[in-house]
């Protein structure tokens, strides 16, 4: 079965840091693309990053340019996220789409992990 699980997430300050991760069970993500989202109470679910299968294209959304990266490595994704605001505040979900280039539909990723809250206090 096609599982994603989050980690990371918790309580920082405004301007703190925090990692969070995505590992996959029963697949391997080398095979796909994977999104970052967030979505806080009341708002709508925002994509905010992406990186390709190979790792080789990433794509930010213009609220975390500057401030957020992700990368790959030993068959997992993360996102670092530097210079955190109360607005970071979120639950993080990372998911896959069934294909290994990016997109920023949400409707499109059909594998999600649970999320991982993400707190900014000011």
């Amino acid at each position: 079965q096609m599982q994603l699980v989050e980690s990371g997430g918790g309580l920082v300050e405004s301007g703190g840091s925090l990692t969070l991760s995505c590992a996959a069970s029963g697949f391997s993500l080398d095979y796909y693309a994977v999104g970052w989202f967030r979505q806080a109470p009341g708002k709508e679910r925002e994509g905010i990053s992406c990186i390709t299968a190979s790792g080789s294209s990433m794509g930010y959304a213009d609220s975390v340019k500057g401030r957020f990266t992700v990368s790959r490595e030993n068959a997992k994704v993360y996102l670092q996220m530097d210079s955190l605001k109360p607005e970071d505040t979120a639950v993080y979900y990372c998911a896959t789409p069934p294909f290994a280039w990016c997109d920023y539909d949400y409707r499109d990723f059909h594998t999600w992990g649970q999320g991982t809250q993400v707190t900014v206090s000011s």
